[in-house]
């Protein structure tokens, strides 16, 4: 017995062993080419290009997967990093991943489907086919109906651009709660925002609508029609739509990790909204679904849909960027279709020609997708994708130089330019240019000059008579454009409140409490109504250490209601969650629970 005890886990290593792919060596070095040339948007001299695993330490990605499609068929598939850091699972073709929005693509192949077998119109009145609700037509809409076809390609007019995951641990809401906004959903109903067929505008609402109409129609539960009719005919046996995933296969689910390195709690979110954000898969599985809509797209048979359907899934709808299920790049008339995702702890994206058979999938376990877009500029040059390489930058520079504190914290600050902002803070004990969700390292040529990787535009400081930072010019290729302006007081600002909500949730994370407040402050003149900034101030006046004035706040509001479906005492629950999640010391906060015996969430 105990011989053969020892005999057990080597047969078990051989046969992982002779599970792993058997790549040719043409193979391999394409691999090796891809691994090897991963850059940001700018090449420092002669610096050479990153490899895969050095640009996962460099963003703090724990764990990824790659799979890429070349000729019509999976070249190649390979995992890098820890599924899971703390139980030291690595990262292998099989690690299953949370990919967010691109489950948006398979559930427009359920709903192409049914509408393939006449069981629905893709152009009738969605209300034709809902039969556990209705959607609640209303003057905005203009007497004009909603179809599926406007549904699958956000042209439907409607609100509630995405969802926010749920704790496994939590209260989970249906989804007549999740369309109605009525607790435990804590978004806002899914309502018209304009009348539809007017314009694109992304709804991950209205996707969840497609996802009612399908377990009404079909009167099945969604993931287990959506795997009988779809995932399973068109070979993505790995992958289900079921949240959360169930036990037997967690031991597969990677886990999720915030951009700053720090875990999803409980491992992973759950998504209610399936059609949404629910979908559990691996790269060489999505690969299937691709090579499947290429394949058919050149005339050959689907495995699921006839060609009339695919051409729906590939072509642009109503002109605009979006088809029922895709969206679209075209280089210089070289055309791509894809779809990008993003999920608590989780982000991923594929990218596939329409013409060629070249494609890739990329997920990772991080809030971080810069590597995504790098990956996928290394893939397409490796294997010469038609007008999709973008060389990088190549800036010439005698030498990088490295100035004191007292210099570069007075370059702290936000900026405004293009109807945008940037941020300057030191973050983790060195100062950082952050943009567009970006934190970017500065290299300085000069003591007024620098630029990152991430941006192409060289920034040089402007300073006035008196040495103080007014703002900085931005150059691109000898190209010149506006003048980033330095804001000196926020008084007297105007921006749109979501512009003063980023700003303020940025030096939030940074920690500059009181420079949050001041934003808050002056975004609350111009919007007096808007319940979330008002939150968000009292937690900058609570971590600033003002509590009087954070509990003036909290107390005045405990009876109101900031959205349909999410109370004021809610939102102080999700946010007790998210700052303990996030390594806040939550002392303070806990103690405006206690004084105001508000009930701590379910699972904190």
């Amino acid at each position: 017995m105990k011989r053969a005890f020892l005999l057990l886990p080597l047969c078990m290593m051989l046969a992982q062993l002779n599970a792993q792919p058997n790549y040719s060596s043409e193979t391999l070095e394409k691999i090796r080419e891809v691994e090897n040339n991963i850059t940001g948007s700018v090449v420092m001299n002669d610096t050479k290009p990153g490899t895969i695993t050095e640009r996962m330490a460099k963003y703090n990605v724990k764990g990824l997967s790659i799979a890429v499609i070349h000729d019509y068929k999976i070249a190649w598939a390979k995992g890098y990093g820890w599924a899971d850091e703390a139980e030291k699972r690595k990262v292998t073709i099989e690690t299953l991943f949370e990919p967010g929005s691109i489950s948006k693509s398979l559930n427009a192949i359920g709903i192409l489907k049914l509408a393939q077998d006449k069981k629905i119109d893709l152009y009738a009145d969605i209300n034709t086919y809902l039969t556990s609700w209705k959607f609640p037509y209303d003057s905005i809409s203009k007497e004009k109906k909603i179809t599926l076809a406007q549904l699958l390609s956000h042209n439907a007019g409607l609100s509630t651009y995405g969802f926010p995951g749920r704790t496994i641990n939590g209260t989970i809401p249906t989804i007549l709660e999740i369309l109605d906004g009525k607790l435990p959903a804590v978004t806002p109903a899914v309502r018209s925002m304009f009348e539809p067929g007017l314009k694109y505008e992304y709804s991950g609402g209205g996707i969840t609508i497609s996802q009612l109409i399908l377990t009404d129609v079909t009167r099945q539960k969604y993931e287990t029609w959506m795997y009988e009719n779809v995932l399973k005919p068109i070979g993505m046996v790995n992958s289900s739509f079921a949240q959360p995933p169930a036990k037997d296969k967690r031991h597969l689910c990677a886990s999720g990790y915030y951009s700053d390195g720090s875990p999803v709690a409980n491992k992973f979110r759950v998504y209610p909204f399936q059609a949404a954000a629910g979908l559990w898969t691996t790269p060489s599985d999505l690969c299937h679904y691709i090579i499947d809509m290429q394949l058919a797209y050149q005339g050959k048979q689907s495995k699921v849909l006839s060609n009339e359907m695919v051409k729906l899934h590939l072509t642009p709808y109503n002109n605009g960027p979006a088809a029922m299920g895709t969206f679209f790049d075209d280089r210089d008339g070289a055309k791509y279709f894809l779809h990008d995702a993003s999920n608590d702890g989780f982000c991923g994206l594929y990218v596939a020609s329409l013409d060629g058979g070249d494609g890739v999938v990329v997920f990772l376990n991080s809030g971080d997708a810069t590597l995504l877009l790098e990956i996928l500029n290394s893939v397409a040059k490796a294997y010469n994708w038609k007008n999709y390489y973008r060389e990088p930058q190549h800036r010439k520079t005698d030498k990088i130089i490295n100035l004191p504190d007292k210099v570069l914290k007075s370059y702290e600050g936000i900026y405004l330019y293009d109807q945008s902002w940037a941020g300057i803070q030191k973050k983790q004990e060195e100062y950082h240019f952050y943009s567009a969700g970006v934190y970017a390292k500065m290299y300085f040529t000069t003591p007024t000059s620098f630029f990152n990787e991430e941006f192409q535009a060289v920034k040089t400081f402007i300073n006035d008579e008196k040495g103080i930072v007014g703002g900085y010019t931005r150059t691109v290729n000898d190209k010149q454009y506006p003048n980033a302006i330095k804001i000196a007081n926020p008084d007297t600002l105007t921006l749109e409140n979501g512009a003063f909500q980023e700003i303020g949730t940025y030096l939030f994370e940074n920690r500059k409490y009181k420079e949050a407040v001041a934003y808050y402050k002056r975004a609350l003149q111009l919007y007096p109504g808007d319940l979330n900034l008002l939150m968000n101030m009292a937690h900058s006046y609570l971590f600033s250490n003002d509590y009087k004035s954070a509990m003036a706040i909290y107390k005045a509001h405990l009876q109101d209601t900031i959205s349909i479906g999410n109370s004021w005492e809610n939102q102080l629950q999700n946010d007790l969650f998210y700052f303990k999640e996030h390594r806040y010391d939550v002392t303070r906060l806990e103690k405006v629970f206690t004084d105001l015996k508000i009930k701590k969430p379910n699972d904190y």
